[in-house]
């Protein structure tokens, strides 16, 4: 057992009391990230941006959007080819965090595409009542398209047409961990446990549930995915994503016909589960500070794991999803003309000379192959209700072509 231990707040005793002492990691997760009174986006007291507690693609200034734009622009061109033409278009943007995103897309689609705007809805999928509040009033300003904040119930009752969005929303989905010790595979847990007549968290190993057995086995014989790696040494610990099908299953019947747009960190299987990363990739986020302390005060930190490109494709064809295809982001905002955007700084007066050099530097964050420009931009089609077209809607994905020269 890995005797790490720190104190535990009064909140998460009660909780784990009334459990039996002990849960899973992902029950644990679940609990930091979304309780309502104390995760820390229930509550809605982690802050996203450079003030805040991490930074995003989006928080760097409002060329991200404007780039990522010109593909949903394309995207949307294309699906009013294949809807009548009174059916609204949805943007729909899943855990949206500050708004940012969904706010700097609006804007910048009402210049690449104004004749789009009439027929457009913004629609916002977020579970945490606390961050909602603050999207409300960072989008006030917007009156252009209807905005309306819906939940997967909701949209599966009335599905849309239109374009999904997930950006840095699925690493935040409460994970399973699993550790190798002692020649066994076993499910990673969070205990109480008294040091000094104090409570405390300690990590604690558990038997695999039949669902992981099964999920496991799949990985193994349909991707030829092993875990744990031949080689690992006793203690290696990674994720497993076990919220990720159950979430494309869900977005899958929000949808009628359009496309997916994941933006995340992922890794290829044989680096995710590699012996040479005998840790995962899970970490905890707070005033810019990356840690790998987890369990150190539950509801402060935000917790995030990389997903895995291959259990990604496949759990997403098993929904029903088409692969369009990925590339790193540093690639696909090349491909949607970043060039085109560092080389018009130039051309800004001298007096803009500090807002050119503050655009420059975002710009190249953007890209930064050690930073954010080894994000994954993943698509994927549906098309469940074809509108009298029976082949595959084979939406073009500009990101993924050659740079614009």
């Amino acid at each position: 057992m890995d005797r790490t231990s720190v104190p535990c707040p009064a909140w998460l005793v009660k909780r784990l009391t009334q459990a039996g002492g002990s849960v899973s990691f992902h029950k644990f997760m679940e609990w930091s990230l979304n309780d309502p009174e104390y995760g820390a986006y229930g509550t809605g007291q982690l802050k996203i941006g450079r003030q805040g507690d991490f930074t995003t693609s989006p928080s760097l200034g409002d060329d991200f959007a404007h780039l990522l734009a010109i593909q949903l622009a394309e995207w949307f061109e294309q699906l009013e080819q294949f809807v009548d033409k009174e059916r609204t278009l949805s943007l729909l943007d899943f855990g949206p965090g500050e708004g940012d995103l969904s706010f700097d897309l609006i804007s910048a689609l009402e210049e690449i595409c104004p004749a789009l705007l009439p027929r457009l809805e913004l629609i916002l999928v977020e579970t945490n009542q606390a961050m909602v509040l603050r999207q409300k009033k960072r989008l006030a300003p917007l009156t252009t398209v209807p905005i309306r904040w819906r939940s997967f119930d909701q949209l599966a009752k009335a599905p849309v047409t239109g374009v999904m969005i997930a950006h840095e929303m699925l690493d935040a989905l409460p994970v399973e961990r699993l550790v190798w010790r002692d020649q066994r595979l076993w499910r990673q847990g969070v205990c109480l446990e008294k040091l000094d007549s104090e409570s405390h968290l300690s990590f604690t190993e558990l038997p695999l549930s039949a669902a992981l057995l099964t999920a496991l086995a799949d990985a193994r014989v349909c991707l030829d995915i092993q875990i744990p790696p031949l080689d690992a040494a006793d203690g290696w610990c990674s994720e497993w994503h076990c919220e990720l099908e159950p979430w494309l299953h869900q977005a899958a019947k929000a949808l009628t016909c359009g496309p997916l747009l994941v933006i995340d960190y992922a890794l290829e299987a044989r680096r995710y589960y590699s012996a040479s990363r005998p840790a995962g990739t899970l970490m905890a986020y707070r005033q810019q500070i990356a840690s790998g302390a987890l369990l150190q005060d539950p509801g402060q930190w935000d917790l995030t794991a990389h997903l895995c490109l291959e259990t990604l494709q496949f759990f997403a064809e098993r929904q029903g999803w088409t692969r369009l295809g990925e590339a790193r982001q540093g690639q696909a905002l090349l491909a949607l003309g970043l060039a085109e955007k560092l080389h018009a700084l130039q051309k800004l007066p001298s007096s803009q000379l500090s807002i050119a050099l503050q655009r420059r530097e975002a710009l190249l964050r953007l890209v930064d192959p050690v930073g954010l420009g080894e994000f994954r931009w993943l698509a994927f089609e549906l098309n469940q209700n074809p509108y009298g077209v029976e082949e595959p809607l084979g939406l073009r994905c500009r990101f993924l072509e050659d740079p614009i020269s």
